[in-house]
């Protein structure tokens, strides 16, 4: 019989988590992964969850997921720690039909429970699945050392932080094209910090948690760590700009829509400064 850990689902969400860590993205426990699962992934493992477990409250209603599975890292968990001990460090969790309670049925087999920030990847996967007619399935919770520096010097707003990452590189807006979604610092792990980034991801795809880190979601783990990834350098060619006294050129607006038009992407214009 196949081993979870040998599945390409989960061997994907263990890359994830080993590249964000060799990057510099997951100091100690910081940032967490989640995936909902297909009805197929699921049957695979079928043979190898604990239904018997107690179902625990989520903290949050999320009742157009009832029933669903996640693969999700750990609370408390270490990035660096998932490859070497898979089983130890993430989960699968199931969701009751209401969407109000969960259990672990698979993983974290020393005990725990997933990430503390299980209820903000939940509202947004709710969003995420209803917006895109199911097509996005992963979430992604990183400490990017560039954007965080960023929010202590940029507007702590979505128009002015879009505009400055996609002025960085040509590709930003293509990458990019909804914009970037900001959210003032507040507590992690609690009920209105998952508010206000699922307000966010029902207008855009990335979320940034002032002073703390980044949410992205995205179709698959390639895409989605893409997202991360080309924000964060984005964000490094932004700092150095800050760093050499500023801009003194820059893509022009027109260019922005020149992007548009050739890319064929369906570019943000409120965030233009036409």
């Amino acid at each position: 019989m196949t081993k979870v850990t040998d599945l390409p689902f989960v061997q994907s969400f263990i890359e994830v988590c080993e590249e964000g860590y060799r990057k510099g993205w997951h100091e100690r426990n910081g940032g967490n992964l989640s995936y909902r699962m297909t009805a197929e992934e699921v049957a695979s493992v079928q043979a190898e969850l604990n239904e018997e477990q107690s179902w625990q409250p989520i903290g949050t209603e999320v009742p157009k997921l009832g029933g669903e599975y996640f693969l999700v890292t750990g609370s408390g968990k270490y990035m660096r720690n998932v490859k070497k001990d898979p089983e130890n460090n993430i989960c699968i969790a199931k969701l009751d039909e209401p969407g109000e309670n969960f259990k672990v049925v698979w993983g974290l087999k020393s005990g725990g429970r997933p990430t503390s920030e299980f209820p903000t990847h939940l509202m947004n996967h709710e969003i995420k699945k209803e917006l895109t007619q199911g097509k996005f399935r992963v979430i992604y919770h990183a400490h990017p050392a560039n954007v965080i520096a960023l929010t202590f010097v940029l507007p702590l707003e979505d128009k002015a932080f879009t505009h400055e990452i996609w002025e960085m590189a040509t590709e930003n807006p293509v990458i990019i094209p909804r914009g970037i979604g900001v959210v003032p610092w507040m507590v992690p792990g609690g009920r209105e910090i998952a508010v206000a980034t699922s307000k966010l991801m029902h207008q855009y795809d990335v979320a940034i948690w002032a002073h703390h880190g980044v949410f992205c979601s995205g179709a698959d783990f390639d895409e989605t760590f893409a997202l991360m990834e080309t924000l964060e350098k984005g964000a490094e060619i932004c700092v150095k700009v800050h760093s050499m006294e500023g801009k003194r050129q820059t893509i022009p607006e027109q260019g922005f829509i020149d992007l548009a038009r050739d890319f064929k992407i369906d570019l943000n214009q409120d965030f233009l400064n036409l």
